[in-house]
């Protein structure tokens, strides 16, 4: 049975066998991640709804591009779970290891959602589903009323 977060006025569900992080949430920040036994991780953000979404992915892109020097970058459209989700697919190194990340931002008439997903390359393919799953959950439960 997958595990559920319910907060922010989002809700969407995660493998059970993944842990919650809510630092960010703590923080201030609205945003959650969900993190794979094996150090894959998504982070959810919700942002009011005048932030762009193009501008809000480039912004993770820029922030990547500072800590990651050889970085690369591939524009990205797709249609998940009905919604036109737009964002970036990234390659970079890190401890010797090529990692995949992909940043997808989307709007909604209340707000605007990130979803930052990365994983090991040999790992991100398996888990591509995953991570599709997440957020395919919290789309479809956009339209349901959330509570506190």
């Amino acid at each position: 049975m997958p595990a559920e977060f319910r907060k922010l006025g989002m809700v969407f569900l995660y493998p059970d066998n993944w842990s919650l992080d809510e630092t960010d949430l703590l923080a201030g920040r609205n945003a959650v991640t969900v993190c794979s036994p094996e150090g894959a991780f998504c982070s959810i953000g919700i942002h009011p709804h005048a932030t762009d979404p193009r501008e809000l992915a480039e912004t993770a892109v820029n922030a990547m591009r500072e800590e990651y020097k050889e970085l690369e970058v591939d524009e990205s459209r797709e249609e998940l779970a009905e919604e036109d989700l737009w964002g970036y697919d990234i390659s970079f190194y890190y401890l010797d290891l090529i990692n995949t990340a992909t940043i997808r931002c989307f709007s909604t008439d209340e707000a605007v959602y990130s979803v930052f997903c990365q994983a090991e390359d040999k790992d991100f393919e398996r888990l591509r589903l995953v991570f599709a799953a997440i957020t395919s959950s919290l789309i479809h439960n956009l339209d349901r009323p959330h509570t506190p």
